[in-house]
């Protein structure tokens, strides 16, 4: 497992009967996780009074109670500084278990010794943006949903980052793909942090387990002549990571040659010592 374990403005404090408890710089939140299915004692005293829960409904969806936050406020990883706040369907706007994605990228980055250029796709609020054009990358940020990309460029702002190279892009990330392809644009690596299901500004299905491997058929035309990494995220359940090493061994490997690994992602919890399971990723690198 790829722990996110050098956090000191976020923590896991502890996880139980499908909730987890957190600690996000002053405030504790409570939220649903379902891969908590163990009833362990909560002894911890942030269960009795978090600042906020988010309890799902019956009939679908759910709600924050307490609201003992601000609306929105600061969190710091390393150098960068990202804003968050209580969302619709219990997030945040930040995925904490990321930064082990984060750190290899800017390591790849920085041990590169070249100009790279960077394609995050899916890069809602903006981690991995930030983290590669902090790394020295050129990197252009793609999300369909144009509120997300405001919050990324904030957080951007927020880290210091505002002049750095950092294309925003608010488009469906296939059909931007495709149209840098005809550009004859070329990236030295691509991050793709696909959602398990969605529809596009056609009404176009997107369901990862139909969807990704042909995306990643047309996102290897992308790629320039040296690719550095390609990194790619899920959070469907089903999909073990052993899938996403054959998807990039088998689509980018198949080109490029290189190595695929794939690996849980997941956070270290305070209270009982174990990691929480948190979605998967896959990595693929030239060497």
């Amino acid at each position: 497992m790829w722990i996110a374990d050098q956090w000191q403005q976020y923590e896991l404090l502890d996880c139980s009967g499908g909730e987890k408890l957190e600690r996000w710089d002053r405030y504790t939140l409570v939220r649903p996780d379902p891969q908590a299915i163990w009833a362990t004692p909560r002894s911890h005293p942030g269960w009795a009074r978090p600042d906020a829960r988010y309890t799902r409904s019956r009939s679908g969806g759910g709600a924050w109670s307490g609201h003992g936050t601000p609306q929105r406020w600061q969190v710091r990883y390393r150098e960068l500084t990202f804003q968050v706040g209580l969302m619709n369907f219990k997030h945040t706007g930040l995925f904490p278990e990321q930064a082990v994605n984060w750190d290899f990228a800017q390591d790849q980055i920085q041990a590169a010794g070249r100009p790279v250029r960077v394609l995050n796709l899916f890069a809602y609020t903006g981690g991995a943006t930030l983290a590669c054009a902090a790394a020295g990358a050129r990197v252009c940020h793609v999300d369909a949903a144009r509120g997300m990309v405001q919050w990324a460029r904030d957080n951007a702002k927020l880290s210091g980052l505002e002049g750095h190279p950092i294309r925003w892009i608010v488009d469906d990330c296939a059909k931007f793909v495709e149209r840098e392809i005809r550009r004859g644009r070329r990236y030295d690596a691509v991050i793709l942090d696909p959602p398990s299901y969605g529809r596009g500004p056609s009404g176009e299905v997107w369901k990862l387990e139909d969807s990704l491997y042909p995306f990643l058929e047309l996102v290897c035309q992308v790629l320039s002549d040296q690719p550095l990494f390609v990194l790619l995220n899920s959070y469907t359940a089903g999909l073990a990571p052993s899938v996403l090493t054959y998807l990039l061994q088998t689509v980018i490997g198949g080109r490029f040659g290189g190595r695929a690994e794939s690996d849980e992602l997941g956070l270290p919890v305070t209270q009982t010592g174990l990691a929480l399971p948190c979605g998967a990723a896959g990595r693929w690198t030239p060497h």
